[in-house]
């Protein structure tokens, strides 16, 4: 049986045995502006090899291609499709931007894509490490390759938005935007500050004792939302769901009452674990998940379910997404901290 310690989330040797994995949370901002300082030149040649032209469509090929039709979807000014199975849609040609992120560089999937790209004719432009599997199945006349070398997703769909952005066919995401708002997050949620100061060291304390339900109202804000409930589930091996308001009312809906009387160690810790909603806020002005907030908050109220809001209301879209998912990130980081086994 586990139960959680939160005097570990303050206790340096405890830290310390995770510094690893925090200090990677802490360095997103650098590897944001790594990424980008070293495709610049790259970013500027695939810009000037773009037709004057607008291509016919956009298709994000690969299976990290939601990310960019969560960014992208709602903008585009011509359609977009996402494409995460292998190979291309049977209609996609030389008319076409195909544009695949490969964080490693060495997937299958999106080599195969790149590969049928390039012989369909499409423009392509691939951000991968240089010398990557991917990189050189992207060889072609109307190919560009946006050299990453950090394996950061994040990082590698700053630096292919921020060629997007440069040919009018994505919102602007500007790198260190990006980067100030992940480092925000990692001073405020950094291993030196008191639990009492740390917002992410709260979050986590509130999820020990709970079965979290994670929602994000706008299309990134719940692309977040799915990040964290993983990174929950994969620090802690319990459970955590995300989802849209339908899916999770039922699951607050369900909640017994709370018996003040409980005692959790006589009945066994953990035995009955409540609902938690986590609410992402991205500061998204959207009458339809406005009302969808207020549905899961008035549910949580009549079932006594607790709420917790992580707010991120500054900055562009991609920068407050990344903010949601860092916080969050930190939170099951430190969860898994504070677990321990008798």
């Amino acid at each position: 049986m586990t139960w959680f310690d939160e005097s570990r989330l303050d206790d340096e040797i405890a830290l310390g045995a995770a510094d690893l994995r925090l200090r990677t949370l802490a360095e997103s901002g650098s590897r944001i502006r790594r990424e980008a300082g070293a495709a610049a030149e790259a970013i500027a040649e695939a810009v000037e090899r773009a037709s004057d032209a607008r291509p016919r469509a956009v298709i994000a090929a690969g299976p990290d291609s939601r990310l960019l039709r969560a960014v992208l979807e709602p903008w585009c000014p011509v359609p977009f499709v996402a494409w995460p199975s292998a190979g291309l849609p049977g209609w996609a040609g030389s008319l076409d931007l195909v544009v695949v992120l490969a964080p490693e560089g060495s997937d299958t999937g999106s080599a195969s894509a790149v590969a049928e790209a390039a012989r369909r004719g499409c423009q392509v432009v691939v951000a991968c490490p240089r010398d990557s599997m991917v990189a050189e199945h992207a060889a072609g006349r109307w190919s560009s390759v946006l050299p990453t070398s950090t394996g950061d997703q994040l990082a590698t769909a700053v630096v292919m938005l921020s060629f997007l952005h440069r040919v009018d066919l994505g919102p602007s995401s500007d790198p260190t935007e990006v980067a100030e708002a992940l480092d925000a997050v990692a001073i405020a949620c950094s291993p030196h500050r008191d639990i009492s100061i740390n917002p992410a060291k709260m979050l986590a304390i509130c999820l020990a004792d709970a079965n979290p339900l994670v929602w994000g109202g706008s299309v990134l804000a719940a692309r977040a939302a799915r990040r964290v409930a993983e990174s929950i589930r994969r620090t802690s091996g319990r459970t955590a769901l995300a989802g849209d308001a339908e899916h999770l009312l039922p699951v607050i809906e369900a909640a017994r009452p709370r018996n003040v009387f409980a005692d959790p160690y006589a009945d066994g810790a953990g035995s009955d674990r409540r609902p938690l909603l986590v609410v992402l806020d991205d500061g998204v002005a959207d009458p339809v998940g406005a009302e969808q907030r207020a549905r899961l908050e008035e549910a949580a109220l009549a079932r006594d379910v607790r709420v917790e809001a992580v707010t991120a209301d500054t900055g562009g879209e991609v920068a407050r997404y990344a903010s949601l998912l860092l916080h969050g990130t930190y939170a099951a980081e430190y969860l898994r901290l504070g677990l321990v086994a008798d």
